[in-house]
């Protein structure tokens, strides 16, 4: 299981991170860019994955990743399981939210280092 504190911990170690409200939530964002959402009442996290990549982490385990059921699902906003998720994966998937909200210049080093390809 991955505590709201690890998820909180890992997210603030991006660059030019903040954490704010998001309505009843937590959120965290870059450059104004929503990148995660904590939802501790349900004990998950929301992130937003590209089509491709929220198809395949969604078909690894549906239990632990799976998309938000409204039409925010389909521009690639997941939900992650944190009573179920490893902290691995969870860390790989928030990075590549980062990444996504991020301008080219921050998302850039960890994009390299997890071998990406834009």
């Amino acid at each position: 299981m991955v505590t709201m504190e690890q998820v909180r911990g890992f997210a603030l170690s991006f660059a030019e991170t903040e954490e704010e409200p998001h309505f009843e939530i937590t959120s965290f964002r870059v450059k104004k860019k929503i990148f995660v959402t904590m939802n501790g009442a349900q004990q998950h996290i929301t992130i937003r994955l590209s089509p491709e990549d929220q198809s395949m982490f969604c078909q690894y385990n549906p239990t632990i990743v799976y998309p938000v059921s409204s039409a925010w699902g389909k521009h690639g906003w997941t939900h992650v399981n944190l009573k179920t998720v490893e902290l691995a994966l969870l860390q790989h998937l928030v990075t590549l939210s980062y990444c996504i909200a991020a301008p080219k210049k921050l998302a850039k080093p960890h994009l390299d280092q997890m071998n990406v390809v834009e």
